[in-house]
């Protein structure tokens, strides 16, 4: 595994200026180290405490600090960086490189291991490759065979550490897959329980995950054993080094052909060649779950993700936009769709089940890339290159199954527009009938499917009073309503859909009459256009 992906500085920008940082600080360390080591020994050999040698302490100290808020600073955006470039990638390829379970591992666990490479690893290789450079070429000023013999023997350290360091890259490789079978399998489970209840399975399953489990922790046992050996073998190499040039100083000190004073320069300085060598091989080892975490993570990547191009800025609307649909398969196997949204009017797209009505939001909406046809919005095909950011901040989005998270129904409400006034979100709310003190559970526990539908319609509310929306997309928004709760959010519809183009996607007939217009989406997409008169009521 090479000591620095370059990867990370494609997909993470915040990698840059923290390598640059560590360049800067590593040569002030370089640099305190040769001045403390010949402070030091001068303080010895004259029975003084220089006060530039307190300065010099201070000044190390100083350079940690600087680099462990560097360092934090550092990883934290990168992470931040990476965990955006996966969402990016899974809301345009519609779906996740693999299983949720092993996703939720790679952005959680698998990219927060990446703290002691940022923190740890990476400086001392910068401390690596700078400071026993400066080491050799003081030595060389003072005292030139004691440099020979550093030059010579500095190179033992990275030869063993790249030894050591390639085969542990392919345990803690194999580690992280076992970590990723196992949240991935976990995770499944965990999510298909019941069923696994239902048919007899559940125990079945049980035992697999303890074999999986069983499997990583030997992973895991195997990659320590091989970090605490390598350690071993690296002080071994480095202290064998020193006692070398310790020998050639003591005995040409005690033959009169070597100053006091110089021989307690070499003998303290030497060692601070070896040191940051030694110090990248053991954190190299602590870094190597985030670097094959990160490596998943760039597999998982389309090409450019993290790099691509600004898109071109999505125009202000000055109205509602008028939609045409041409040909749209959203997914293989899925009929396809010739639609046009008029501008300012509300059509109601009916279909049977499994059609991908759902599928057809996702695609106005960005999330999904379309198998085959194409989306214009006044005119503009949507696509690639589209500022989807810009477009969605004039569209209010219903989902058919809007994910609710743990707290109170007005802070879920309240994630349609990051900021909003508590007031307005009160009389969204209001406006569907939903309960903003109430406390919900994991993904919505504690509410109905009904429910669940006016704490997303709310969220429309909310976006349609405080946001220039222009475009609406309703998918079942009275799904798991009676009839009479429906009539009355019909009227709530209404009001929305004044002055904006509005999709609304429902299988209930009597939703789709208070519409301008229906499109029935048959099997063969043979689309059968019923026009109406009067307002979206």
């Amino acid at each position: 595994m090479r000591p620095f992906d370059p990867r990370l500085a494609r997909y993470a920008r915040a990698t840059v200026p923290y390598l640059l940082v560590c360049v800067v600080l590593g040569a002030a360390a370089a640099a305190l180290v040769i001045a403390q080591s010949w402070l030091l020994a001068h303080a010895i050999a004259a029975f003084t405490v220089p006060a530039a040698l307190l300065a010099v302490f201070a000044g190390r100290a100083v350079l940690a600090w600087l680099q462990e808020v560097a360092a934090h600073r550092a990883s934290a955006g990168v992470k931040a960086q990476l965990r955006a470039a996966v969402l990016r990638a899974v809301t345009r390829e519609g779906s996740a490189p693999g299983p949720s379970g092993a996703l939720a591992a790679l952005v959680t666990r698998g990219v927060d291991a990446l703290d002691p490479y940022f923190s740890r690893y990476l400086p001392q290789l910068v401390l690596a490759l700078v400071v026993p450079v400066a080491v050799v070429a003081a030595l060389f000023t003072l005292d030139p065979a004691s440099a020979v013999i550093v030059a010579v023997t500095l190179p033992l350290i990275p030869m063993f550490g790249f030894l050591i360091g390639t085969y542990t890259a392919a345990r803690t490789r194999r580690q992280w897959r076992t970590l990723s079978l196992l949240a991935g399998h976990f995770g499944d489970v965990v999510a298909g329980l019941a069923t696994l209840k239902v048919f007899g399975r559940a125990r079945a399953q049980l035992r697999e995950i303890e074999r999986v489990s069983e499997e990583h922790r030997k992973a895991t046992m195997s990659s320590l054993r091989i970090a605490f050996s390598s350690a071993l073998v690296l002080e071994l190499a480095a202290t064998l080094s020193v006692a070398v040039v310790a020998v050639s100083i003591g005995l040409r000190l005690v033959h009169g052909g070597l100053p006091f004073e110089t021989a307690l320069f070499v003998l303290i300085l030497a060692p601070e060649a070896y040191l940051p060598l030694r110090q990248v091989g053991t954190h190299f080892h602590a870094a190597q779950e985030g670097l094959a975490a990160a490596e998943e993570i760039f597999a998982a990547l389309p090409d450019g993700a993290g790099g691509q191009a600004a898109p071109v800025p999505f125009p202000v609307q000055d109205g509602p936009p008028r939609v045409a649909v041409e040909g749209l398969v959203a997914r293989p196997g899925l009929p396809p769709l010739d639609l046009v949204l008029e501008a300012g009017t509300g059509t109601a797209l009916m279909a049977p089940s499994g059609t991908g009505k759902s599928s057809v939001a996702a695609v106005l909406l960005g999330l999904l890339v379309p198998h085959a046809g194409r989306v214009r919005l006044d005119g503009v095909e949507l696509g690639e290159g589209t500022d989807w950011e810009g477009l969605r901040r004039t569209v209010a989005w219903m989902p058919q199954r809007p994910y609710l998270f743990p707290g109170t129904v007005a802070e879920n409400i309240a994630l349609a527009v990051p900021g909003a006034p508590a007031d307005a979100v009160r009389a969204a709310a209001l406006a569907t009938g939903a309960d903003p003190d109430k406390v919900l559970g994991e993904n919505g526990h504690g509410l109905s499917a009904g429910q669940r539908q006016r704490v997303a319609l709310a969220r429309v509310h909310l976006r349609c009073a405080l946001l220039p929306i222009t475009l609406l997309l309703l998918d079942e928004p009275t799904a798991h309503l009676d009839t009479g709760t429906e009539l009355d959010l019909a009227h709530g519809i209404e009001r929305l859909a004044e002055g904006r183009t509005a999709m609304l996607i429902t299988h209930r007939r009597g939703l789709a009459d208070h519409a301008d217009r229906t499109v029935v989406w048959d099997a063969a997409a043979q689309a059968n256009e019923n026009t109406k008169t009067g307002a979206f009521l």
